[in-house]
């Protein structure tokens, strides 16, 4: 596997199909440029789904937010981009991303994107005492 920023995403078999289960990914290193100013734009992804067939791995994943790093990109395309994307790569049950990046002129700024299967609809919660 390559070592150099990628848009590539690499899947691999869900281990357990049959059960929905979500998978929690804290990623704090992403990075684009202020379209306006190119300037860097700093922010922490928070990446939550439910599979379907198939996971996102995640060297690949790294390589994938690094290829971000030089691109002129407003939060709230780059991170609509990135959903899609991923989306497209493992085809989930559920998706959900948060996007919180860094304070810009007193602004810090917080997207939230999801996608849902149009065939799937979460289990009810289970409350413990």
């Amino acid at each position: 596997m390559s070592t150099q920023p990628s848009r590539d995403l690499e899947t691999f078999p869900n281990p357990t199909p049959e059960r929905d289960y979500t998978i929690r990914m804290r990623i704090p290193e992403f990075t684009c440029l202020c379209p306006k100013t190119g300037q860097p734009d700093f922010a922490t992804l928070y990446l939550e789904y439910v599979p379907e067939a198939s996971c996102v791995e995640l060297k690949s994943l790294k390589l994938y937010v690094w290829s971000f790093r030089d691109e002129g990109a407003f939060h709230e395309a780059v991170t609509n981009r990135i959903l899609a994307d991923l989306v497209a790569a493992t085809q989930p049950r559920f998706m959900r991303l948060r996007a919180e990046f860094w304070m810009r002129g007193g602004i810090d700024t917080t997207v939230i994107v999801d996608h849902r299967a149009d065939n799937w609809h979460p289990g009810t919660p289970v409350h413990l005492p």
